[in-house]
C-alpha cells in the first residue's frame, strides 16, 4: 500500500471540511435537538467535500448507529481527482453536549490511503483500549487487574497513580470496578472519547488508559491518530442489542478475536479535529485549549488540531468570512488562518 502524503494546500481544504461541519452545527448549539445538530453538520461537510480534490470513499459514518443523519458508508466524496483515500467522519462527536451547550463537542475525520481502514461493518460498538507505547504487550484481553498491575510497571509508577479513562455507560460498570479495586483513579466521561483517547495515546496525556465500550466509527477515526502519536489500540466487536447481535452472527464476525491497531488503521493517515463548543485540557498533548466558533464582526473563526504522521501536532485558527463577503472558494474554505 503506498503511503498518503498530503500537500499543504490539500491539508487545508480537507481540514475545512470539519471546519464548515463545526460552522453548520453551531446555530443549534444549545438548541437541546442532536439530531438536528447532526443534520446540519452532515450538510456542511459533504457541501465541503464537494470542493475537495481528493478521490474519497466513506468507509465509517456515525449517522446509522444513532439514527441520525449520516454521510453514507461507501458514499464517495470529493471532485474525483487526486488521492484515493478511505475516510472516517464523525460530523460531530458529542452531539448531546453540543445540543446543551457543553464543551467538549468537535466535528471530527481522518483520511487514510484506500483500502486501510477497518470497516466494522454491522457492529456499531467496539471494546476499545488504548494507550501510550510505553505499554506495548499488554492486552485487552488479558484480566483488567493484571494490566493495570502491569502498566504501572512498565511507567515506573504506582499502580494507584493511573488515571483510566471509561465512559460512564451500565456496559463499562466491570472496567470501573476492576480499576477502583487496585486503587487506580477512573476518569468518567459521559460522551465523546476521542479526545480522551488522544490524551492515552500520546506520551505526556493526562490519561494513562482508555478502556471500555463504545462506538465503532469513533474507534476507527481514533485508530489513524492513535497510529500516529505511536500509541497502542486494540479493541473487538461488542454488539450491544440483539439486533446487532443478529447482524454480526450472520455476517460470520467474531466477537472475540481482537483487532490490532494495524487491522484498525492499515496505514498512515491524517486525522483532523474541529471544535464546535470549547475543548479544555489539551495542554499536555503541547497545544492550548480549542474555543468554540466564535462570532466575528466579519464572520466566524474555527479552532482546529491536525495530526499528521509522525505525530506531529497542529494547532490552527481560522477566519471564515460571511456568506456575502466569502471569496470564491466558499464558505467551507477559510479566508485566513492564523
Amino acid at each position: 500500500m503506498l503511503p498518503l502524503t498530503l500537500t499543504d494546500d490539500l491539508l487545508q481544504q480537507i481540514l475545512g471540511v470539519t471546519g464548515a461541519a463545526a460552522l453548520a452545527a453551531t446555530p443549534l448549539v444549545g438548541a437541546g435537538d442532536r439530531n438536528a445538530v447532526d443534520g446540519a453538520a452532515v450538510a456542511g461537510m459533504r457541501q465541503a467535500f464537494s470542493r475537495v480534490p481528493i478521490d474519497g470513499v466513506i468507509v465509517v459514518g456515525e449517522g446509522e448507529k444513532d439514527e441520525a443523519p449520516l454521510l453514507h458508508t461507501g458514499e464517495r466524496v470529493g471532485t474525483g481527482a487526486g488521492p484515493r483515500v478511505d475516510v472516517a467522519v464523525d460530523p460531530v462527536d458529542g452531539t448531546r453536549l453540543a445540543a446543551e451547550n457543553r464543551p467538549g463537542a468537535i466535528a471530527v475525520m481522518s483520511v487514510a490511503p484506500r483500502g486501510s481502514l477497518f470497516d466494522p461493518g454491522p457492529v456499531f460498538y467496539l471494546d476499545k483500549f488504548v494507550t501510550s507505547g510505553a505499554a506495548a504487550g499488554l492486552r485487552l484481553d488479558a484480566p483488567t487487574v493484571d494490566t493495570l498491575h502491569e502498566l504501572a510497571a512498565r511507567l515506573d509508577r504506582s499502580v494507584t497513580s493511573l488515571r483510566v479513562a471509561i465512559q460512564d455507560r451500565p456496559r463499562n460498570q466491570a472496567y470501573v470496578d476492576a480499576v477502583r479495586s487496585v486503587g487506580a483513579s477512573v476518569v468518567s466521561f459521559r460522551d465523546g472519547d476521542v479526545i480522551p483517547a488522544l490524551h492515552a495515546a500520546h506520551p505526556r496525556g493526562s490519561i494513562d488508559l482508555l478502556l471500555g465500550i463504545g462506538g465503532a466509527p469513533e474507534g476507527v477515526l481514533t485508530a489513524v491518530a492513535v497510529r500516529a502519536l505511536g500509541g497502542i489500540m486494540q479493541a473487538r466487536r461488542s454488539p450491544q442489542t440483539p439486533a446487532e447481535r443478529g447482524r454480526t452472527h450472520a455476517a460470520g464476525l467474531s466477537t472475540v478475536e481482537v483487532l490490532e491497531l494495524a487491522d484498525l488503521a492499515a496505514a498512515d493517515g491524517y486525522f483532523f479535529l474541529t471544535a464546535v463548543t470549547d475543548v479544555e485540557g489539551l495542554r499536555e498533548l503541547g497545544v492550548d485549549d480549542l474555543p468554540g466558533v466564535r462570532r466575528l464582526a466579519t464572520g466566524s473563526e474555527t479552532v482546529s488540531l491536525l495530526v499528521s504522521p509522525g505525530g506531529g501536532i497542529r494547532r490552527q485558527a481560522d477566519v471564515h468570512k460571511r456568506a456575502a463577503d466569502a471569496d470564491p472558494a466558499g464558505p467551507g474554505r477559510p479566508a485566513t488562518r492564523e
